[in-house]
């Protein structure tokens, strides 16, 4: 018998857990495969925008060959494949002859399903039992506190308590020392270089807030700097709204992303670093963030495709606008807004932007400039941001965004950020917008994100010439009037420097929540 284990956009270590304890019961020799899939590469049907993107790839890349080095060292390997995954396992399955068994991990969305079912359809008709796991979540869909995944709860906090008090988080699987071998006479294959998918290789910005790479190792390692080294994680709860630096957060979602590291794993060491160390309101934080990524995965299982609808999971109508003109704008980093551009390019040249970040210009796009989410059920913003975030993830994703335009998991309506509020909340001193748009580097402190305000002879003086060196706003919301020209108390060296760790100012510390439980429509 053979297992397969495959994991259609990313290596989840997690699945190959799962995946290689049945096998191991059950198999004489495993076969762990992983298929670069050439629709993943290829320009999609409306844009033209490949599913994942340079920063992406690179990433996949460093996973698959940390993934292969680990597996060596167990006595097996890592077979890759360029090709469709239903194609690549019927060949595997005719050149073995003797399959009795392909095991894979169960995805949600229906792109992934799709071919899921086509690997289920080819082994059907070549009879070879499938065997699935599920393992991405932090509580296993079977541990959930609910009858049937219809009564999942559509408000976040009713989810949490629940299985906060009803469920609890399974125990981890070991790694086992050793593994079955690889049936003889396989090819490991290649893995494929960036120029071999059509890309280009991404060049590294040492602006980036996370210059790190993918793989088990990493992911790890990563933990070890934040939790254990710098006891970083005892203050995430102040500093997971910064900006600037590697380490106002734990940068773990592109490895939970990719697979190389599992929400159960960061959860019980999140345990012991609370029996050894200390436990407060941050350490509770990352678990509380990882139920949210949990939350909008079955979000995704119970409402399947209604989350790529216009509607969204309201069935609310909403007279979105299409205007490419502010699309691009918004895209490029030339809204004339300059937190909502420095967010923007910093996403552009590195593939990564903070939860902060991403709250904020999402809101700008459907609240601000009213524009349609997905523009006009093309999904453009969506393929966008598939192409260029570094920590794709269908279900957060989608949940993030109907959650910003208000047809999502959220009881309360018509919320937006006050970009001007937020800018001076978050970047008191203007140092982020600086670092991503140097065209405003010669306006000193909080003016900066307001540049429209300033006076002829100021903006001369700093050399800016609104609509010809950086545009002039390409919208102006009423509310921002009452912060334009309010300087931050204390104003200073920004707290959220270049230079060391970011914080967040005392003042705003519970500011990170209230995107999700704040009354106030005006953020």
């Amino acid at each position: 018998m053979c297992g397969y284990c495959i994991d259609y956009d990313r290596c989840f270590i997690g699945g190959f857990l799962l995946v290689f304890h049945w096998a191991q019961r059950n198999a004489e020799y495993i076969v762990p495969l992983y298929c670069f899939d050439p629709r993943h590469y290829l320009g999609s049907y409306n844009y033209n925008l490949p599913k994942t993107g340079p920063f992406r790839l690179r990433f996949l890349q460093e996973s698959v060959r940390d993934l292969r080095n680990t597996l060596l060292k167990k006595g097996s390997t890592l077979l890759v494949r360029r090709g469709k995954p239903e194609d690549v396992v019927a060949d595997l399955i005719k050149q073995l002859g003797s399959v009795s068994a392909v095991a894979l991990h169960e995805e949600v969305a229906s792109e992934e399903r799709d071919v899921e079912k086509g690997v289920k359809d080819i082994c059907a008709q070549m009879k070879v039992k499938v065997h699935t796991c599920w393992g991405s979540t932090l509580y296993h869909r079977d541990d959930l506190p609910f009858p049937h995944i219809a009564r999942l709860p559509d408000v976040y906090t009713q989810f949490r308590k629940a299985v906060e008090t009803q469920s609890r988080v399974r125990p981890l699987i070991p790694a086992p020392e050793q593994l079955r071998p690889v049936p003889p006479g396989l090819e490991e294959g290649a893995i494929p270089t960036a120029e071999d998918l059509g890309q280009k290789e991404p060049l590294s910005d040492p602006r980036s807030a996370f210059p790190c790479s993918g793989g088990e190792s990493q992911a790890l390692a990563r933990l070890k700097h934040y939790f254990w080294d710098t006891d970083a994680v005892a203050k995430y709860k102040e500093t997971r709204n910064g900006l600037i630096g590697v380490d106002y957060s734990t940068k773990f979602a592109p490895w939970l992303a990719m697979g190389c590291i599992s929400p159960r794993y960061i959860y019980h060491q999140i345990n012991q670093y609370e029996r050894e160390r200390t436990a407060n309101q941050s350490t509770y934080w990352v678990i509380f963030e990882l139920l949210w990524r949990d939350y909008f995965k079955f979000v995704g299982v119970k409402y399947g495709n209604r989350m790529f609808h216009i509607k969204g999971l309201q069935d609310k109508s909403v007279p979105w606008k299409m205007d490419m003109k502010l699309f691009s704008a918004w895209k490029e980093g030339r809204t004339g807004v300059p937190f909502v551009d420095a967010n923007m390019r910093e996403l552009a040249m590195t593939g990564f932007m903070s939860n902060r970040g991403r709250q904020n210009v999402a809101s700008f796009l459907t609240k601000d400039l009213g524009l349609d989410w997905r523009m006009g059920g093309t999904r453009l913003i969506i393929e966008m941001l598939n192409f260029m975030l570094v920590d794709h993830d269908v279900c957060s994703n989608y949940g993030n965004w109907l959650y910003s335009a208000g047809i999502g998991n959220d009881p309360r309506e018509n919320r937006k950020f006050n970009m001007i509020k937020q800018g001076l909340d978050y970047d008191s001193n203007g140092d982020y917008v600086r670092q991503w748009v140097p065209e405003l580097q010669g306006i000193r402190g909080a003016d900066v994100h307001t540049p429209w305000t300033l006076s002829s002879a100021a903006l001369s003086h700093a050399q800016v010439s609104l609509g010809e060196t950086y545009p002039t706003p390409i919208v102006m919301a009423p509310e921002w009037s009452r912060h334009v020209n309010k300087k931050p108390s204390g104003a200073g060296p920004s707290a959220r420097g270049k230079k060391g760790p970011s914080h967040t100012p005392k003042q705003h510390r519970d500011r990170g929540i209230d995107f999700y439980f704040s009354k106030s429509k005006n953020l």
